[in-house]
């Protein structure tokens, strides 16, 4: 049997696409392979284990649920979510401190058994520790703006002011985590083309 072709980004358009100028969403509860770490993602090694093994498991899934012949999607795009204990805080000029759970979105056909069974295979592939910490779970957004940013990650800054400024605009206050979604490959993609869509939650004021 032949596996039913998917294209989730297209299916989930209004989250992975958007646009220079900033604009509000409401992002509803979707699953995600998730991992934890704390550092400067510029320099940690952990950071870069940590990629390696999302991406292991994520495509280890993608396969075998393939096999099944049930669904055939890509690997959806790698996202992250950065916070500091004290948002007040949260400076891109000092990383030292950040704390991130970097994920994939995962279609519902991804369940806990078969992840678990992913990581296993994904293991005896590629022995990475970081593997046995990525897990399956399911992330609520809500109320949000994102806005599209083009360029290597150093220069968001004017950008995610654009953003907040939005965000002080329309009457919100900013909530929860600073969130990432990147369209591109760094490895393959000179940093001017780099395309991030960049996330903020908010919430009422009143």
């Amino acid at each position: 049997m032949t596996a039913a072709k998917v294209d989730y980004k297209r299916e989930l358009s209004k989250l992975y696409t958007a646009h220079r100028e900033p604009v509000l969403v409401d992002v509803p509860e979707l699953a995600f392979l998730m991992i934890d770490g704390h550092g400067d993602p510029n320099t940690s090694a952990e950071y870069a284990a940590a990629i390696q093994a999302l991406y292991s498991v994520a495509y280890t899934a993608k396969f075998m649920v393939k096999a099944l012949g049930e669904t055939d999607y890509g690997v959806m795009p790698l996202e992250g979510l950065w916070w500091t204990p004290d948002m007040a805080t949260f400076s891109a000029d000092d990383k030292s401190d950040w704390l991130w759970t970097m994920m994939i979105m995962q279609p519902d056909v991804v369940t806990a058994d078969l992840v678990e069974a992913a990581r296993t295979k994904a293991a005896v592939r590629k022995p990475l520790d970081a593997i046995a910490r990525v897990r399956l779970d399911r992330y609520a957004e809500g109320p949000a703006a994102q806005v599209m940013y083009v360029g290597p990650y150093s220069d968001e800054g004017p950008t995610i002011q654009r953003l907040h400024q939005l965000i002080a605009a329309q009457g919100y206050e900013r909530s929860g985590k600073h969130h990432e979604i990147y369209l591109n490959d760094p490895r393959r993609t000179a940093p001017e083309k780099w395309r991030t869509i960049i996330r903020q939650p908010v919430r009422g004021t009143g």
